[in-house]
């Protein structure tokens, strides 16, 4: 039997979550750091079925079935391995490969990889602690480091010269180069970095698979990373990931900043669940990783122009990954600073006031709507509502997808539309005031069914509700929900005609001849009141 290709198998445990994979077929409820639900496996009553998302398997405590995201749709759906596999993979938006098995000469090339990682960030440590090192240890130490944080995150230097190409000269070059370390040139072997302050990158189990450099001479970029290796793929790994995972579950969320310098400052000060995507280019599989661990996320960026053209980017990433229980919110630094700078100047509670008040996915993604076009006018709400429609499709949860249209849609009738009363009264009318429950239903139909609000808009504005109140759901449909405003409206006409014949009446007894107009209000009530009737039949 042929065997498959570890690295497939490792990419689809890294992009889907075993939570969401089991919660199709099992109901879960989170208890601690587990999910617990029957097991699909036997007959239970009391739930003993645990996923642990973190370690990535699950358990059952009644019959003692145990295994892993493939193994559970192998036992579940009765189907071979690479059938499982398959399904898998369509999930996950992958492409099956051509399986074989992984060589056993690939396997110690990646090891001798990992070492040769390994020794080069030990060479870069101790040259920081040596004269030619001595700016980049002033400038890492005046950005508010410790000793102990540059020994934690292996910070070093890369001096001018071509230091790790003479150290491993006895090393075959095509290693040396698969590392991404060095590179060919007209005169031999030379080292990528140089003359950079050194912020090793790690995977997931705590190793060395890239470097990231940044320049000490204010030169243009700031910071290079390595490029993408057999061992490093820059759109998969997030720096300062293998710090946070833990801090992650135990928050139960995540932070994502712009920058590693961020990152490390916030693991160091109140924050340990901080990561930064390598760059500014976050993407969906920064979001897949992250989402497997928790799916509630804080992306704080700089409130510039920049950090929000990023945060606009996240949250359309985002957006497919979302579900019921995902809370994700946008915070912004302002005043020209990033956290590192409201830290170092303000400390940990500005930092974490910041984080707090941190905008939900829901209200970002209505400001922008609100910023990028004149909803003042009917052609820029026209465009508004079709850049939200296009957001929201983006939602694969359908349930979450209807809840999100109708929050914008009650949004557009509440501030869009001319009718809302603090905007604009159509018709002067003085009406009668209304009890609680007329007014909570009328707030539930106007939230649930913004269509008929629309359509009725003149007569609610005048109604003196606050629509943005809560109110229990109730069971009425739309057409039901659109008679009982009829009928209100009619009710309130025949109060507003009753009224009026009352005051006719008082002049009528003092001497005036108004008995037609009477009789015109007499006839109005009587068409009112047939209407109401004809309502109530139908």
């Amino acid at each position: 039997m042929a065997k498959y290709d570890r690295n497939f198998t490792d990419e689809l445990r890294e992009r889907l979550s075993l939570v969401d994979v089991i919660s199709r077929r099992v109901p879960l409820v989170k208890k601690g750091q587990n999910y617990w639900g029957c097991c699909p496996f036997h007959n239970e009553k009391t739930p003993s079925f645990s996923v642990n998302e973190d370690k990535g398997f699950y358990h059952c405590f009644g019959c003692g079935e145990h295994g892993d995201i493939i193994s559970f749709v192998m036992k579940s759906e009765n189907v071979d391995f690479k059938t499982a596999i398959t399904e898998l993979a369509a999930q996950a938006g992958l492409k099956m490969p051509d399986y074989k098995p992984k060589p056993v000469e690939q396997v110690r090339r990646e090891e001798s990889y990992y070492q040769i990682m390994s020794d080069a960030c030990d060479i870069y440590q101790k040259k920081l602690f040596e004269p030619e090192g001595e700016t980049a240890l002033n400038y890492i130490k005046k950005r508010g480091f410790t000793d102990d944080m540059i020994k934690k995150y292996r910070i070093g230097y890369a001096p001018k010269n071509n230091i790790i190409a003479n150290k491993f000269i006895n090393l075959k070059q095509d290693a040396l180069l698969a590392t991404g370390l060095c590179r060919r040139g007209d005169f031999g072997m030379y080292d990528f970095f140089r003359d950079k302050l050194m912020f090793p990158i790690f995977n997931a189990h705590n190793q060395i698979v890239a470097f990231s450099g940044r320049s000490l001479d204010g030169s243009e970029p700031k910071y290079i990373n390595t490029s993408d290796t057999e061992l490093f793929h820059k759109r998969k790994t997030i720096f300062g990931f293998n710090f946070a995972r833990d801090a992650i579950h135990r928050a139960n969320r995540s932070i994502v900043v712009e920058g590693q310098i961020d990152a490390i400052q916030m693991q160091c000060h109140g924050f340990p669940e901080t990561v930064a995507p390598l760059g500014t280019a976050l993407t969906e599989d920064h979001i897949a990783i992250l989402c497997k661990s928790n799916r509630n996320i804080i992306f704080c960026f700089d409130g510039d122009a920049a950090g929000q053209k990023a945060a606009a980017r996240a949250c359309d990433i985002v957006l497919p990954f979302l579900r019921d229980a995902s809370e994700v919110k946008f915070a912004f630094v302002t005043g020209g600073k990033d956290p590192d700078d409201v830290l170092k100047t303000s400390g940990e509670p500005a930092m974490r006031k910041t984080i707090d008040q941190a905008t939900p996915l829901v209200d970002f993604l209505w400001s922008l709507a609100n910023a990028g076009f004149n909803v003042s006018t009917p052609g820029g709400r026209t465009q508004a509502e079709k850049f939200l429609k296009q957001k929201i499709e983006k939602i694969t949860d359908s349930d979450l997808r209807n809840e999100y249209e109708h929050e914008y849609d009650s949004r557009k009738f509440n501030t869009w539309h001319k009718w809302k009363k603090s905007s604009q009264k159509i018709i002067n009318i003085e009406l009668p005031q209304i009890d609680d429950i007329t007014k909570n239903t009328v707030i539930f139909i106007v939230n649930k069914y913004p269509e008929i609000a629309e359509r009725y808009g003149d007569f609610l504005a005048n109604l003196g509700i606050d629509f943005d109140s809560n109110t229990p759901d109730m069971n009425m449909g739309e057409k039901s929900a659109e008679k009982y405003i009829v009928s209100l409206k009619l009710q309130k006409y025949i109060e507003k005609l009753q009224s009026e014949k009352k005051d006719l009446t008082s002049r009528l007894l003092s001497g005036e001849d108004i008995i037609e107009e009477i009789k015109n209000i007499d006839k109005k009530l009587d068409e009112a009141q047939q209407k109401i009737d004809t309502l109530i039949s139908i």
